[in-house]
């Protein structure tokens, strides 16, 4: 890597980015993946985005078919985001040791999630190493989760809420 490469690592490392699992099945094999690239794209229609790289296995998968699904993770979930980016981990069970049930869509849903959404791709297109998987939102909901799961600095951490911290005392 380059030293402009590395300053640019560093430098959106201080942009704090929910920690989101993007799923899909793919001849009855879940693919999944730990993300902060996913983003509101428009309300009218409803439509997501997600970044994925070209170089990676989950790559190949949601070129592959057109249903997938974001989990919105909450804090509680921070050793299945780390499983999910651990790169190398087997395909075959990998959402065994994490809970989860299926979407409308067929899709992974994990449970310690703040919402969920389920999806069907709309569009794809290159974007420097990465594509750029737009999808329509087919289907949300809110999940059981409270306290949201960040990833800043090369960290993953919570957020805690002003009140949380405060004594109530001005």
């Amino acid at each position: 890597m380059t030293a402009t490469e590395l300053a640019f690592r560093d430098a959106l490392g201080s942009l704090a980015g929910g920690i989101n699992v993007v799923s899909c099945r793919v001849a009855g094999e879940d693919h999944a993946m730990t993300a902060t690239a996913v983003v509101s794209v428009s309300l009218e229609p409803p439509l997501v985005l997600c970044c994925v790289s070209r170089t990676s296995r989950f790559w190949e998968a949601i070129s592959a078919v057109d249903r997938w699904s974001v989990s919105i993770l909450a804090a509680a979930a921070t050793p299945h985001a780390r499983w999910l980016a651990t790169s190398g981990r087997p395909l075959a069970g990998q959402l065994d040791r994490v809970p989860h049930h299926r979407g409308e869509n067929g899709c992974a849903l994990i449970d310690e999630s703040l919402a969920w959404l389920e999806c069907t791709t709309e569009s794809q297109a290159q974007a420097g190493d990465h594509d750029i998987v737009i999808g329509r939102v087919d289907a949300a909901r809110l999940g059981p989760g409270t306290e949201p799961l960040v990833y800043w600095r090369s960290n993953y951490t919570s957020l805690v809420s002003e009140s949380s911290n405060s004594s109530g005392s001005q």
